[in-house]
């Protein structure tokens, strides 16, 4: 089946505050679904609760027209989950994060690890240990590891986080590549991020 994304009448408690109330929507093979809301209307939420690293009371999310709950595996196979924090080791380099971070889930070959760190202009401190570089150059590196991963489906918390324009414009590059490619994007986002109006749908959460 193609590449679809659902989510039904999701209803999320964080102790009394019901952040998350009936939020719905589809997205396909080839868009992205922008979310934005103020500070504490439920973006990381929610799309943690896609990720199921969150559990909603009511609702379901569905891949490729089915729960996420029924296959697992197959489900985060295909998706990869980028939060506010990239998951990166200190005491190891960018390159090496992304080898045994990644490693886990696909093996790739030494090109395709140049390849990506190129893309991400990551290649002149990949070498370096990561605890030695800027939050902007971790979230260059962590951003390679999307690319590495092949997934589907990418779940990006405030991508932009750390980011200069020029790797404001990256983020907008590389995603608007992975749609082109029949991939899905769902970005929370506190700053704007132009994308081709085409591709794109919005969910304003309150």
């Amino acid at each position: 089946m193609t590449a679809e994304l659902r989510a039904d009448n999701l209803h999320l408690w964080r102790g009394e505050q019901h952040v998350l109330r009936g939020v719905g929507f589809v997205v396909s093979a080839g868009q992205c679904l922008l979310v934005t809301g103020r500070n504490g209307a439920g973006k990381t939420s929610l799309i943690r609760t896609v990720a199921g690293l969150l559990q909603p009371e009511e609702g379901r999310v569905f891949w490729r027209g089915e729960p996420t709950g029924v296959d697992r595996s197959r489900f985060h196979s295909e998706t990869y989950y980028l939060g506010h924090d990239a998951p990166l080791k200190g005491d190891l380099t960018g390159a090496e994060n992304l080898r045994f971070g990644v490693g886990i889930r696909r093996r790739f070959l030494p090109d395709e690890l140049r390849a990506a760190l190129a893309r991400t202009a990551a290649s002149d401190f990949a070498d370096r240990p990561v605890r030695t570089l800027s939050a902007g150059q971790r979230r260059r590196i962590a951003l390679a590891g999307v690319l590495l991963t092949t997934a589907t489906l990418w779940l990006l918390d405030e991508p932009t986080t750390n980011l200069d324009a020029s790797g404001q414009e990256l983020i907008k590059t590389l995603i608007e590549a992975h749609l082109a490619a029949g991939g899905i994007a769902i970005a929370a986002i506190h700053h704007p991020l132009e994308l081709d109006a085409r591709a794109t749908t919005r969910l304003e959460l309150a």
